[in-house]
């Protein structure tokens, strides 16, 4: 897909048309890649594709952020609590709870995160 341009905090390529949420985001080989498809100040949606033994360290948000998983499988540890979790599924990581995500396969999620 083609670089699209930020309007008022909104990916213009996805605003107001209907999209596969998978076809927004590719692969790249050895990495993490990232689209933040909302950015306001009442929270952020991104998109990520992790390739296979990619990984998010562990950390804490202020906020509370809904993850669902969009494409392949992933492991979201919650402080501690090892969670297997495939397409279709969704998990909420606490605010300032330390949290990490790795993918050993291909796998893409999409992050809400609200400020409040």
């Amino acid at each position: 897909m083609a670089e699209a341009r930020k309007r008022n905090g909104i990916l213009e390529a996805v605003t107001a048309k209907a999209r596969e949420l998978n076809a927004l985001i590719d692969y790249a080989t050895d990495s993490v890649v990232s689209k933040t498809l909302v950015d306001k100040d009442p929270g952020t949606v991104t998109l990520f594709a992790f390739d296979a033994g990619q990984r998010l360290s562990e950390h804490t948000a202020p906020f509370d952020a809904l993850v669902q998983i969009v494409d392949g499988q992933a492991v979201i540890t919650i402080a501690g609590n090892e969670l297997n979790v495939s397409a279709g599924q969704v998990v909420i990581m606490p605010a300032n709870i330390p949290h990490s995500v790795r993918g050993e396969v291909k796998f893409k999620m999409l992050l809400t995160m609200i400020r409040a």
